[in-house]
């Protein structure tokens, strides 16, 4: 039974939300605050977190933003405003979604629904353009390493090398390096990555691509990598220039 991590300080709101999840065949895991959260998280690896933004002591943003640097569970954000500044900081941060209080269980249900199915995709498929690639095959059948200077991508153990030093990267982060170095000097366009490691059928937008690229570039940034480096054309993308 996957279990689905629920984030509001508000009991009421959780025990709501508890029961539809658990009719929906989930085991509901509450916690109160961010620090709660947090600890439970670690401890239970839930398939989906839904997460209160507006919280005492730890916010839902900042919540967020920790777990983001450690995994890519699937989190939807649930806040009480709808302001497009809300939503952008939230993307930026790496959710995956957002609800605005009042909603319908029925939607928060389906959303649920949607990152999952996306989040299972992501594991086995990457697309380029129309073509979809299975990663199992893929890597039975191709290479399974790409090497460009100090850059190492082991697509079958999901680690990124710079160096002698593997860099602590997501999954989906290890999947972008790779759609990248695969095809260096090549454009992709937001909507491509977004496809490609998003799914087709994703709530967000592409600012949800140019928010996964800048934690991406932090953390490459902590490395020298003077041969390589992930560059932004304005107005269309971006793509993996070798600098050699």
């Amino acid at each position: 039974m996957e279990r689905v991590l629920i984030v509001d300080d508000n009991p009421d709101i959780r025990e709501v939300l508890g029961t539809y999840a658990a009719k929906e065949g989930f085991e509901p895991i509450t916690a109160k605050d961010g620090f709660e959260a947090l600890d439970l998280f670690r401890k239970t690896s839930p398939a989906v977190i839904l997460l209160d933004v507006m919280m005492p002591g730890m916010d839902g943003y900042r919540v967020c933003e920790r777990i983001r640097s450690e995994s890519d569970v699937p989190i939807i954000l649930i806040t009480a405003k709808g302001e497009d500044y809300e939503r952008v900081m939230g993307l930026d941060i790496g959710a995956d979604d957002y609800i605005v209080k009042p909603f319908e269980p029925v939607e928060l249900l389906a959303r649920i629904e949607v990152v999952l199915r996306r989040a299972g995709k992501s594991e086995m498929h990457l697309r380029y353009g129309d073509i979809q690639v299975d990663i199992e095959k893929h890597t039975a059948l191709k290479k399974k390493i790409l090497s460009i200077s100090n850059l190492t991508i082991n697509i079958e153990s999901y680690s990124v090398y710079v160096g002698a030093e593997k860099l602590p990267l997501t999954k989906k982060e290890v999947e972008t390096m790779w759609i990248l170095a695969e095809n260096p000097s090549k454009v992709f366009t937001r909507d491509n990555l977004l496809d490609s490691l998003w799914g087709q059928d994703y709530f967000g937008d592409s600012r949800t691509v140019d928010s996964h690229i800048k934690r991406l570039r932090a953390k490459l940034d902590k490395v020298d990598h003077p041969d390589w480096e992930i560059k932004t054309i304005w107005g269309l993308g971006y793509k993996l220039e070798l600098n050699v």
